[in-house]
């Protein structure tokens, strides 16, 4: 198991029942003592940035759910530290926030490559050891994260991928039904 820290990916257990985090891939962007959070990579919301934010000018950007929690709120992680100032780096060339004052211009004036940005409403937020129960109750896959995963454009193979980058042993989970009840 892979030490929690910035830049990890926790993968969902091929049997969490959780509605909000059944096969979802998180990348955890920070983890203190005090509590850890991160942001679902591969669950679609159902409306785009320019509904989210009025604005944006250009249309159909997605947005990914984060997660549960301030679902009120709009983050991003990108791989622009040239263009996007003040964001923090997660893993080497990959930054989560930033201004986003500059990020909307830079949409505005299409200068922006946008498959180097990911936007999320919420994000998947833990208190102080309650993301080390979880993972004691193996709730979550921890695996190192890379930018090529990060920002995969077909966001339903990235649970399937995350698994079999980890070997043969997790390869033949990625195919697991979601209820084996019903095989």
């Amino acid at each position: 198991m892979v030490t929690l820290s910035p830049g990890i990916l926790l993968i969902a257990d091929p049997f969490l029942k959780d509605p909000n985090f059944a096969r979802t891939v998180i990348l955890l962007c920070e983890h203190q003592e005090k509590g850890s959070f991160g942001f679902v990579i591969n669950k679609l919301f159902d409306q785009h940035l320019d509904a989210l934010i009025p604005d944006v000018l250009m249309n159909n950007i997605p947005v990914y759910f984060g997660g549960p929690v301030q679902i009120d709120t709009i983050h991003f992680i990108h791989q622009l530290p040239d263009l996007i100032t003040g964001g923090a780096e997660v893993i080497p060339g990959v930054y989560w926030g930033g201004r986003f004052e500059t990020v909307v211009e830079l949409i505005n004036k299409g200068m922006l490559d946008l498959k180097k940005i990911k936007f999320f409403i919420g994000y998947s937020g833990w208190t102080g050891g309650q993301l080390e129960d979880e993972l004691k109750e193996k709730s979550w896959i921890t695996s190192a994260s890379s930018p090529s995963l990060i920002f995969e454009p077909k966001e339903e193979q990235i649970w399937q991928q995350s698994l079999k980058n980890l070997g043969s042993n997790f390869a033949m989970m990625a195919n697991f039904p979601i209820d084996p009840s019903l095989n």
